[in-house]
Protein backbone atom coordinates (compact mmCIF):
# COMPACT_ATOMS: atom_id res chain seq x y z
CA UNK A 1 0.00 0.00 0.00
CA UNK A 2 2.98 1.99 0.64
CA UNK A 3 3.21 2.29 -3.19
CA UNK A 4 0.29 3.69 -4.24
CA UNK A 5 0.10 6.21 -1.17
CA UNK A 6 3.52 7.35 -2.36
CA UNK A 7 2.35 7.58 -6.18
CA UNK A 8 -0.90 9.63 -4.76
CA UNK A 9 0.83 11.83 -3.05
CA UNK A 10 3.80 12.93 -5.31
CA UNK A 11 0.91 13.33 -8.02
CA UNK A 12 -0.84 15.56 -5.53
CA UNK A 13 2.83 17.92 -5.00
CA UNK A 14 2.96 17.89 -8.95
CA UNK A 15 -0.50 18.98 -9.54
CA UNK A 16 -0.42 22.10 -6.64
CA UNK A 17 3.23 23.14 -8.02
CA UNK A 18 1.94 23.08 -11.53
CA UNK A 19 -0.57 25.26 -10.60
CA UNK A 20 0.75 27.86 -8.71
CA UNK A 21 3.02 28.73 -11.88
CA UNK A 22 -0.15 28.65 -14.03
CA UNK A 23 0.14 31.95 -14.33
CA UNK A 24 -3.09 33.13 -12.66
CA UNK A 25 -2.97 36.25 -10.94
CA UNK A 26 -5.36 38.97 -9.59
CA UNK A 27 -6.11 41.16 -12.37
CA UNK A 28 -4.07 44.80 -12.12
CA UNK A 29 -1.26 43.91 -9.64
CA UNK A 30 1.22 43.18 -11.55
CA UNK A 31 3.57 46.33 -12.80
CA UNK A 32 5.24 47.08 -15.23
CA UNK A 33 7.45 49.80 -13.30
CA UNK A 34 10.90 49.48 -13.92
CA UNK A 35 12.54 49.76 -10.47
CA UNK A 36 15.52 51.91 -11.65
CA UNK A 37 12.54 54.32 -12.22
CA UNK A 38 12.33 56.75 -9.12
CA UNK A 39 11.95 60.63 -10.67
CA UNK A 40 9.33 60.67 -13.78
CA UNK A 41 9.03 64.10 -15.55
CA UNK A 42 5.33 65.26 -17.17
CA UNK A 43 5.98 68.31 -18.59
CA UNK A 44 3.38 70.34 -19.84
CA UNK A 45 0.75 68.72 -21.81
CA UNK A 46 0.92 70.51 -25.49
CA UNK A 47 -2.76 71.21 -26.57
CA UNK A 48 -3.85 71.12 -30.39
CA UNK A 49 -7.45 71.19 -28.80
CA UNK A 50 -7.59 75.00 -28.54
CA UNK A 51 -9.41 74.75 -25.44
CA UNK A 52 -8.10 77.26 -22.86
CA UNK A 53 -6.26 75.90 -19.78
CA UNK A 54 -7.07 72.02 -20.52
CA UNK A 55 -3.25 71.47 -20.82
CA UNK A 56 -2.62 73.05 -17.37
CA UNK A 57 -5.67 70.79 -15.76
CA UNK A 58 -4.82 67.58 -17.76
CA UNK A 59 -1.23 67.39 -16.63
CA UNK A 60 -1.47 68.61 -13.32
CA UNK A 61 -3.94 65.72 -12.30
CA UNK A 62 -1.90 63.28 -14.24
CA UNK A 63 0.85 64.58 -11.71
CA UNK A 64 -1.51 64.31 -8.91
CA UNK A 65 -2.43 60.49 -9.94
CA UNK A 66 1.54 59.41 -10.14
CA UNK A 67 2.20 61.28 -6.94
CA UNK A 68 -0.88 59.07 -5.53
CA UNK A 69 1.12 55.59 -6.17
CA UNK A 70 3.83 56.89 -3.76
CA UNK A 71 6.83 55.40 -5.83
CA UNK A 72 8.28 58.11 -7.57
CA UNK A 73 9.05 61.40 -7.06
CA UNK A 74 6.95 63.24 -10.31
CA UNK A 75 8.46 66.86 -11.03
CA UNK A 76 6.83 68.90 -14.51
CA UNK A 77 10.31 69.28 -15.54
CA UNK A 78 11.79 67.30 -19.17
CA UNK A 79 15.45 67.07 -17.41
CA UNK A 80 17.29 65.34 -14.34
CA UNK A 81 14.21 62.62 -14.45
CA UNK A 82 14.61 58.61 -15.23
CA UNK A 83 11.41 58.62 -17.27
CA UNK A 84 9.06 61.04 -18.86
CA UNK A 85 4.96 61.18 -19.44
CA UNK A 86 4.76 63.29 -22.59
CA UNK A 87 1.49 64.42 -24.18
CA UNK A 88 -0.28 66.11 -26.54
CA UNK A 89 -3.96 66.88 -26.71
CA UNK A 90 -5.16 66.24 -30.06
CA UNK A 91 -9.20 66.90 -29.42
CA UNK A 92 -11.53 68.03 -27.03
CA UNK A 93 -15.16 67.50 -29.05
CA UNK A 94 -18.00 68.49 -26.88
CA UNK A 95 -21.32 66.63 -28.74
CA UNK A 96 -24.99 67.37 -28.74
CA UNK A 97 -26.32 63.84 -27.17
CA UNK A 98 -29.48 64.87 -25.84
CA UNK A 99 -32.80 67.84 -26.51
CA UNK A 100 -35.73 68.67 -24.00
CA UNK A 101 -38.64 70.87 -24.82
CA UNK A 102 -38.68 73.97 -23.02
CA UNK A 103 -42.00 75.73 -22.54
CA UNK A 104 -43.77 77.18 -25.87
CA UNK A 105 -42.38 73.74 -27.24
CA UNK A 106 -39.37 74.91 -28.34
CA UNK A 107 -36.25 72.33 -28.23
CA UNK A 108 -33.73 73.12 -26.12
CA UNK A 109 -30.07 71.26 -25.98
CA UNK A 110 -29.66 69.93 -22.70
CA UNK A 111 -27.15 67.18 -22.18
CA UNK A 112 -23.89 67.06 -23.84
CA UNK A 113 -21.08 64.41 -23.93
CA UNK A 114 -17.50 65.53 -23.93
CA UNK A 115 -14.71 63.14 -25.29
CA UNK A 116 -10.99 64.04 -24.47
CA UNK A 117 -8.49 62.27 -26.67
CA UNK A 118 -4.12 62.66 -26.29
CA UNK A 119 -1.25 60.92 -27.89
CA UNK A 120 0.77 59.96 -24.94
CA UNK A 121 4.47 58.47 -24.60
CA UNK A 122 5.76 57.46 -21.56
CA UNK A 123 9.74 56.22 -21.87
CA UNK A 124 12.80 56.39 -20.24
CA UNK A 125 14.92 58.77 -20.13
CA UNK A 126 17.50 57.47 -23.46
CA UNK A 127 15.70 55.13 -24.58
CA UNK A 128 14.84 54.64 -28.38
CA UNK A 129 11.61 52.96 -27.63
CA UNK A 130 8.54 54.08 -25.16
CA UNK A 131 8.08 51.60 -22.28
CA UNK A 132 4.30 52.60 -23.12
CA UNK A 133 2.57 54.68 -25.89
CA UNK A 134 -0.31 55.19 -27.65
CA UNK A 135 -1.74 57.59 -30.47
CA UNK A 136 -5.51 58.00 -29.18
CA UNK A 137 -5.80 57.47 -25.87
CA UNK A 138 -9.59 58.68 -24.80
CA UNK A 139 -12.12 59.12 -22.38
CA UNK A 140 -15.67 60.57 -22.03
CA UNK A 141 -17.83 62.21 -19.82
CA UNK A 142 -21.47 63.60 -20.18
CA UNK A 143 -23.27 66.43 -18.16
CA UNK A 144 -26.54 67.98 -18.29
CA UNK A 145 -27.57 71.54 -18.76
CA UNK A 146 -30.99 71.29 -18.01
CA UNK A 147 -33.64 73.75 -18.97
CA UNK A 148 -31.25 76.49 -17.87
CA UNK A 149 -28.52 77.80 -21.00
CA UNK A 150 -27.28 79.62 -18.98
CA UNK A 151 -25.40 77.08 -16.40
CA UNK A 152 -24.18 75.26 -19.90
CA UNK A 153 -20.50 76.64 -19.13
CA UNK A 154 -20.53 75.88 -15.25
CA UNK A 155 -21.53 72.32 -16.00
CA UNK A 156 -19.12 72.48 -18.90
CA UNK A 157 -15.97 73.22 -16.51
CA UNK A 158 -17.79 70.49 -14.31
CA UNK A 159 -17.35 68.02 -16.65
CA UNK A 160 -14.04 69.21 -17.62
CA UNK A 161 -12.78 68.76 -13.80
CA UNK A 162 -14.37 64.97 -14.13
CA UNK A 163 -12.98 64.13 -17.28
CA UNK A 164 -9.50 65.32 -16.50
CA UNK A 165 -9.50 63.56 -12.92
CA UNK A 166 -10.69 60.05 -14.90
CA UNK A 167 -8.29 60.43 -17.95
CA UNK A 168 -5.59 60.72 -15.17
CA UNK A 169 -6.84 57.77 -13.70
CA UNK A 170 -7.03 55.59 -17.12
CA UNK A 171 -3.92 56.82 -17.94
CA UNK A 172 -1.90 56.30 -14.97
CA UNK A 173 -3.30 52.55 -14.83
CA UNK A 174 -2.18 51.95 -18.54
CA UNK A 175 1.11 52.54 -18.06
CA UNK A 176 2.13 51.23 -14.99
CA UNK A 177 -0.73 48.16 -14.16
CA UNK A 178 -0.12 44.43 -15.90
CA UNK A 179 -3.58 43.79 -17.16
Amino acid sequence: MRGPVRTVAAIAVAAAVAASGCGYALVGKGTVVDPTIKRIGVPLFRDASGKPGLDRRVTQKVIEELLKRGRFDVVQESTGVDALVEGEIIAYTPKLVGVGEQTGGQSQANRYEVTLTARIRYSKTGAKEPIWANDAFSIRDEYDVGNNPSAFFDKEEQAIERLATSFARSLVAAMLEAF
